[in-house]
């Protein structure tokens, strides 16, 4: 399970509201894309590259 920082909760919200302004649906859309990619971490927590 991914536990979110209270700092990254704020982020995702602020990146709801930036994009709500023009579209709430696509605000919506983005960020449950977002929660549904760092689900995939319960599953393959190994996934991604090595940074260098």
């Amino acid at each position: 399970m991914v536990i979110w920082a209270d700092p990254a909760k704020s982020d995702l919200r602020a990146i709801h509201d930036f994009i709500a302004s023009d579209s709430k649906y696509y605000a919506k859309k983005v960020v449950q894309d977002i929660m549904d990619t760092t689900n995939i971490l319960e599953e393959y927590p190994r996934s991604g590259r090595k940074a260098p």
